[in-house]
């Protein structure tokens, strides 16, 4: 919903939730709650494959079945890949600051972020598979990263996506 000022509509005024702002303010709010959804998720994801990274050098990785090294290299292509997802809006922000693409910035860069929030629930259930394989049995193992899978996939998507269904439509 916008409300046209007296330049013939050039300055709209978009209604979020109460609030009364400018497609480049409300683009601006944006950014920076994305900026510090990105702050969490990027450290948690950094610290991981870190750890990820070491794991190859480590006596028992010898010891490790062929499907688990398999396991292993499929699970730090998938932390490469969602560490990418997550640092890519920071780097596509510097590559178009100043050229007043802000809204169609903070867009892109929340789907990539979506996108580096699936990547990292399969870089999680695959780091607990492979663990678990080695902790557990083979059969519990695949039990207990279902239920985590299940557990990421309520808390990360399917409440804030219930949330969204509920609220009021002329909110989003």
């Amino acid at each position: 919903m916008t409300e046209h000022g007296d330049d013939g509509g050039a300055s709209h005024r978009w209604k979020d939730a109460g609030r009364h702002e400018t497609s480049e303010e409300r683009a601006d709010r944006r950014w920076g709650d994305l900026l510090q959804e990105l702050r969490v998720a990027q450290t948690g994801v950094q610290i991981l494959f870190g750890f990820l990274l070491t794991v190859v050098f480590q006596q028992r990785f010898t010891d490790l079945s062929g499907t688990d090294r398999h396991l292993y290299t499929v699970t730090v292509l998938l932390g490469a890949a969602t560490t990418g997802a997550l640092i890519g809006p920071v780097a596509m922000h510097r590559l178009l600051t100043g050229r007043r693409l802000k809204p169609e910035t903070v867009v892109l860069a929340s789907r990539l972020t979506v996108l580096g929030l699936v990547l990292l629930l399969c870089t999680m259930a695959s780091s607990l598979l492979l663990v678990l394989r080695v902790a557990v049995r083979d059969t519990w193992a695949a039990w207990l990263v279902g239920a985590m899978v299940g557990w990421f996939a309520l808390c990360w998507f399917a409440l804030p996506l219930w949330a969204r269904h509920r609220s009021n439509p002329e909110d989003s």
